[in-house]
């Protein structure tokens, strides 16, 4: 769950150097942004350096991030005359600067551990582009997803086209897993996913290359658990709003589970981290098919040797196990 980032001094060091952008966009940069956790961590995995908003800008959405405000859409999707400027995109020439560092990074790799790509889901993307940024309540998606279901539903159709050719063309370049990331999914009813999201999400996973493992993760979505399994994905993805055995329990103990230790508890004392790591395993009861991670991305100002302790701890307790 973003690995990298600015927790990490060696990450500060560059980002000083060099635009977010420019990092995502130039190979070599991303590779070794890729490659700073996997140094410095015993990790199992390493996760590609990008943004889900990258592969928007193709399809002719403008995206900018302003330094401590995020990102931002400066072309919105407001109108279906918006929605039908948008282009089908050619990950390979478009994205060419992600399938490059994909293909460098696995070399450099080496086989040590295995790389992993991602996407955001139609629905977070949909949400950015509407919105023409973050959101707390989403009015704008959701009202153009009821006072306009017509128009919203061919934005997803778009997107979920994109999604599928975008995490097929990462496989192609070097990926070994992907992680579909949605990341405002927890926004919506039950009622609202089954309507809205749950088909392009059952066809986004029944069109996905499953060579490679695929992870499927809703960030606050303890309520439409049920309904993400139904979707599709190797693996459900779970944040730290639900103790993992409730989690796997929904899901079906025959699914795995990705989770989930909450960020702010990285903050703690080593004590406490200790404590809630092998609580997140105890929960886990050395079942296969748990991968350790986060509820959610390495927040800032993380302490790098709070991550050393979770990851030594993880090996540990499991090596005991």
């Amino acid at each position: 769950m973003r690995q990298a980032g600015r927790y990490l001094p060696e990450y500060r060091a560059l980002r000083n150097k060099h635009g977010f952008m420019d990092m995502c966009k130039t190979p070599e940069l991303a590779v070794e942004v890729t490659l700073q956790p996997v140094r410095r961590f015993e990790l199992d995995a390493a996760i590609i350096f990008s943004d889900i908003l990258l592969p928007l800008e193709p399809m002719g959405i403008e995206v900018a991030f302003a330094e401590g405000d995020g990102p931002a859409i400066r072309t919105p999707i407001r109108t279906k005359a918006d929605v039908d400027r948008l282009r089908p995109i050619a990950p390979e020439d478009d994205m060419s600067f992600l399938m490059e560092a994909l293909r460098a990074t696995r070399s450099a790799l080496a086989g040590k551990v295995p790389l992993i790509g991602f996407s955001g889901a139609p629905f977070t993307l949909a949400s950015y582009a509407i919105e023409g940024g973050g959101s707390k309540n989403f009015v704008l998606a959701k009202s153009m997803m009821l006072a306009e279901p017509a128009i919203f539903q061919r934005l997803m159709e778009a997107l979920t086209d994109m999604v599928v050719g975008y995490l097929n063309a990462q496989v192609a370049s070097g990926a070994q897993a992907l992680q579909v990331f949605d990341s405002w999914v927890g926004a919506l009813s039950a009622q609202d996913y089954a309507s809205f999201v749950l088909p392009h999400m059952k066809r986004l996973f029944a069109q996905v290359n499953h060579s490679v493992p695929v992870i499927h993760f809703g960030v606050g979505a303890f309520h439409l658990l049920p309904l993400l399994a139904e979707a599709g994905g190797d693996v459900i993805g779970v944040d730290w709003r639900t103790p993992l055995d409730e989690a796997w329990r929904i899901i079906g103990g025959t699914r795995a589970i990705q989770g989930n230790l909450d960020p702010v508890d990285l903050f703690a004392p080593p004590s406490a981290v200790e404590a809630r790591v092998t609580d997140v395993l105890s929960r886990a009861a050395g079942r296969p098919g748990h991968i350790f991670n986060l509820g959610h991305g390495v927040l800032p100002g993380t302490p790098p040797e709070a991550v050393a302790l979770v990851v030594d701890t993880v090996h540990d307790r499991s090596r005991r196990a």
